[in-house]
């Protein structure tokens, strides 16, 4: 990437909570600046307390955190955007790759949160003037904040990934109906078939029955979605699509969540191999089996809207769509 052009570099600064802090270092890296001092003090109850170890005041400040579980993470985030308002920066934004609590996004049954909201009034409240972010998981989020969104799209680093692999007899797949809409884009740009598993839950991160809608027999299958958690429906669908005469069957997903049994059902799996992104870092349990995973950084992406923010330029050139 060609170092963007950082004017009055003293006017802004990138800091980074305690998730996120290699990706932080690698965003201010490909912007040529030095990653701002920060701390975080915790108490023995498990209380905690960020701080600015530097003037913050009249900048435009760039917090970078991902808020995966534990909760932990989007608490450090709020305490830092209400620190630096406190501190008069001028502007607080907060970068968070992968936005948590995006699966609620709706009222889908009676009597439940929508989490996503609540998250984007917190931001709201603690001060916070933008978020950047990366493949939310419903588009729709966008409209809970009353502030700008820059919405990223992983397709920027996937597209070459798959264009420079040369697959004979591509088709992308869906894993879900929810993935259809993502998926047809990135069809619709390499020019070539889709195919659609249709899938029914027992429950939450529990795949009952799937059946795949499209051509398999004989094709080298790519996978597509936005987050792989528990790995439940990505690794049926590589086994159901294997089993209808796929002749391999690879992954991307743009985040990383991986909890529960999903090294295991990943590594005992029939895919061949798992492409996700930096926005989560890979926390491998002790004695999994994480070779079947490759990590690809969108650390570039974000330098690159940042920078095209910071000096008011339009960022729509930077979205593959």
């Amino acid at each position: 990437m060609q170092q963007p052009n950082i004017v009055h570099s003293h006017n802004i600064k990138i800091f980074a909570c305690r998730g996120s802090k290699v990706l932080a270092q690698k965003i201010a890296l490909a912007l040529g600046l030095e990653l701002g001092q920060s701390d975080v003090t915790v108490f023995s109850d498990g209380e905690f307390q960020p701080i600015y170890l530097e003037s913050i005041r009249g900048n435009n400040v760039f917090i970078v955190q991902s808020t995966f579980p534990p909760l932990d993470n989007l608490f450090e985030l709020l305490l830092m955007i209400d620190a630096a308002k406190r501190a008069s920066a001028h502007r607080v934004i907060a970068v968070m790759p992968y936005f948590g609590w995006a699966r609620q996004d709706r009222k889908d049954r009676p009597r439940v949160s929508i989490g996503a909201k609540l998250v984007a009034n917190l931001l709201s409240a603690a001060g916070c003037d933008r978020i950047m972010t990366a493949d939310l998981h419903a588009d729709q989020i966008q409209g809970f904040f009353d502030f700008p969104v820059d919405h990223v799209y992983a397709s920027s680093v996937f597209l070459p990934y798959l264009r420079n692999m040369q697959i004979d007899n591509l088709s992308l797949a869906a894993p879900d109906m929810g993935a259809a809409k993502r998926v047809n884009a990135y069809s619709r740009v390499l020019g070539c078939p889709m195919i659609i598993c249709h899938k029914s839950r027992e429950r939450a991160n529990v795949v009952g029955s799937m059946t795949a809608i499209g051509d398999v027999e004989g094709r080298n299958v790519v996978i597509i979605d936005d987050m792989v958690d528990t790995a439940g429906t990505l690794t049926k669908a590589a086994n159901m699509l294997m089993e209808k005469g796929a002749k391999s069957v690879r992954a991307l997903a743009t985040h990383a969540v991986l909890s529960g049994p999903a090294y295991h059902n990943i590594a005992n799996s029939a895919l061949a191999e798992l492409i996700v992104t930096d926005t989560i870092p890979l926390r491998v349990p002790e004695g999994a089996d994480a070779s079947k995973i490759k990590v690809i950084s969108i650390s570039d992406i974000f330098a690159d809207i940042i920078e095209k923010v910071y000096n008011y330029k339009s960022i729509s050139t930077s979205f593959v769509f």
